[in-house]
């Protein structure tokens, strides 16, 4: 086998991704068909995929498809007269991109075909999580767990790893007997030891998961079960109840839901996001385990994406937000269909207080990625993850849903949108045409959408140019608490008739983010914080979003006796969401720096690749391996 000289990023480009080196411009993967045996005792997955493609131009020579650390055995074309083998090279890898994988066609060739590649993924795949029995809930037996966005399907397929390519698959996984296989995709049957998948739809790689582990299911509605380790299932069933209510709004937002099955999966800590929307089999962090399904509104997020992103999708991740700012604004609009627009509002305001947060601290140093469509021609997507085209690009939309007439106005174009490029990949111009389109029918929208400024809301920097004029009832209780805490001793604060007001647990949440965004905080002790812990009874809350506030708090004060909490915190789960900013601060603060990257250590083979890398960053490491 050839290697090619190292390349620099920029050499990469592909013409329509550049995350991706494939030549999805002269040639497309309709469908893949995957036959997978899972070893836990080496982490691998073996076997074979058939990529069937079809090319967009006459006379194809060559194939680039984009890998990560997979040993290739053989790759063939599969034609009507049999299988011919093929030659193929790997280029040198480049950091979190993986490298370029070149396959020489036998002949010029147009029209349809089948690459058949015999493979297997590496141990260290960073696509994959490999847990053994003890990291489980019920510590028997071991558990493997896929995460592909945004680039990660690479390390496990060769495939033109871009979401502007979209394919339908099938799947034969052979796994232990005595475990559960899961896919995102309709399970056909079960035998012992192996689980057969179909995935109808078009899919992008991105959204190609997998999952083997004790898992039981309790159903929870017409289409919907949760999924879960037998120790967590009757408590995962009650908190995510609302699911069927949460489908049925989305499907008066956004029209039918099309994908079949809409299942839960409740996953270990160590999966590094809230949620993640693979079809038919949502990912969901077990930190949502609240107990007063008050964090359960990030199931409606998750299934607003079975549109907004599954259905619609971003063509690259420079604009991610169409995937993402989207998702948010149609979580808030079901939020708002079930519990008023206040609530709605609210949920907004509150999205912005994250947004301001990861402005000031994650994003500090790099103002550039908080622009709405960011530049990625020298870093990958997950250098650029952020809040930001959750929170600006759902401003945005709800700036324009403003301008243009309100919802009765703008809903009827939202649902065209979806409808209009539904199985599709689009850009920031694709919609854009789309809305000038439809609100043109009518010339006086003309002045309206002359008012956009469009330059301003995609490649400015900073917060949103425009906050729309939201109900601040609910936020306003919120910062007169945070006023009170910031701003007086501990007297003053228990004399005070405003702790009379309770607050409810995302209220408690706001005041809590309210307060960390102060400068100053009067006489931050820790009697003050012991205060703040009995007033709200925050020892007592199992509210992952709570409780990561709270230890914040800690960091702010410099208590150094709450190190252990601070630290039992961080490594309770590893959701990004959450470690990333503590680590960030500790590494802000001389003297807890040390402990941090010693605890961080310890526990990075727990995290996916992922989050250990992006960590290792925000301590000031060289490398999360």
């Amino acid at each position: 086998m050839l290697t090619s000289p190292q390349p620099s990023i920029k050499m990469r480009l592909s013409p329509i991704d550049p995350s991706s080196y494939s030549n999805a411009h002269e040639l497309i993967i309709t469908h893949i068909d995957l036959e997978w045996t899972v070893n836990f005792e080496k982490s691998t997955l073996s076997g074979s995929a058939s990529l069937s493609f079809k090319t967009l131009r006459d006379d194809v020579e060559e194939i680039f498809l984009d890998s990560s650390d997979l040993d290739i055995a053989s790759m063939a074309v599969k034609t009507a007269a049999g299988e011919i083998p093929v030659s193929w090279d790997v280029g040198k890898p480049v950091e979190n991109i993986g490298s370029k994988l070149t396959v020489y066609l036998p002949t010029k060739t147009s029209g349809e075909f089948k690459l058949i590649v015999e493979y297997e993924t590496n141990p260290k795949a960073s696509a994959l999580q490999w847990l053994n029995a003890e990291q489980t809930c019920g510590k028997k037996h071991p558990y493997l767990f896929s995460q592909c966005q945004a680039i990660h399907a690479r390390s496990l397929v060769p495939c033109q790893d871009t979401p502007a390519v979209k394919f339908t698959y099938n799947a034969t996984l052979r796994h232990p007997i005595g475990v559960t296989g899961l896919m995102s995709a309709v399970k056909l049957k079960s035998e012992s030891g192996v689980s057969y998948f179909k995935q109808s739809i078009p899919i992008p790689s991105y959204l190609l998961a997998i999952v083997v582990g004790a898992l039981v299911e309790k159903p929870i509605g017409p289409i919907s079960s949760v999924w879960a380790e037998q120790e967590q299932i009757d408590e995962s069933a009650e908190e995510f109840s609302q699911t069927a209510d949460f489908i049925a709004k989305a499907e008066e937002i956004c029209g039918p839901y099309v994908w079949g099955r809409y299942d839960l999966l409740v996953m270990p800590p160590s999966f590094p996001f809230g949620g993640m929307e693979n079809p038919c089999l949502t990912f969901v962090t077990p930190t949502l385990l609240a107990g007063d399904k008050s964090l359960a509104t990030v199931v409606a997020h998750e299934i607003a994406h079975s549109w907004t992103g599954n259905l619609v999708t971003n063509r690259n991740f420079e604009h991610f937000w169409l995937n993402e700012g989207f998702t948010v604004f149609v979580e808030g609009k079901i939020v708002g269909r079930l519990f008023g627009n206040a609530s709605r509002d609210f949920h907004a305001l509150h999205g912005l207080s994250e947004l301001t947060d990861c402005i000031k601290t994650q994003l500090a140093d790099t103002p550039e990625l908080t622009k709405l469509v960011v530049d990625l021609s020298d870093c990958s997507p997950d250098d650029a993850f952020s809040t930001v085209p959750y929170m600006k690009g759902s401003t945005f939309l709800r700036y324009l849903e403003d301008l243009l007439g309100g919802p009765e106005k703008f809903e009827p174009f939202f649902r065209s949108y979806l409808n209009t490029f539904k199985f599709k990949s689009v850009l920031t111009n694709d919609f854009k045409k789309a809305l000038y389109d439809w609100f043109r029918e009518d010339p006086k929208n003309e002045e309206f959408l002359s008012r956009i400024d469009w330059d301003l809301w995609l490649f400015g920097t900073g917060m949103p140019p425009v906050i729309p004029n939201y109900d601040r009832s609910l936020l306003e209780a919120c910062q007169k608490h945070a006023k009170l805490w910031a701003e007086n001793d501990i007297e003053t604060i228990k004399a005070s008739s405003l702790l009379s007001e309770p607050l409810t647990s995302i209220q408690l949440i706001e005041f809590l983010a309210q307060l960390l965004e102060k400068k100053t905080i009067q006489g931050l002790t820790p009697e003050k914080v012991a205060l703040l812990d009995q007033t709200y009874r925050i020892h007592a809350t199992k509210n992952a979003e709570i409780r990561f506030r709270f230890v914040r708090l800690y960091i702010r004060a410099k208590m150094m006796d709450k190190m252990d909490e601070i630290l039992a915190f961080a490594n309770s789960n590893f959701r990004m969401k959450f470690v990333r900013p503590i680590y960030k601060e500790l590494a802000g603060w001389p003297e807890a720096k040390p402990i941090a990257v010693e605890n961080y250590n310890k526990v990075k083979d727990q995290m996916m690749t992922v989050c250990a890398y992006t960590v290792s960053k925000d301590l000031g490491l060289e490398t999360g391996k």
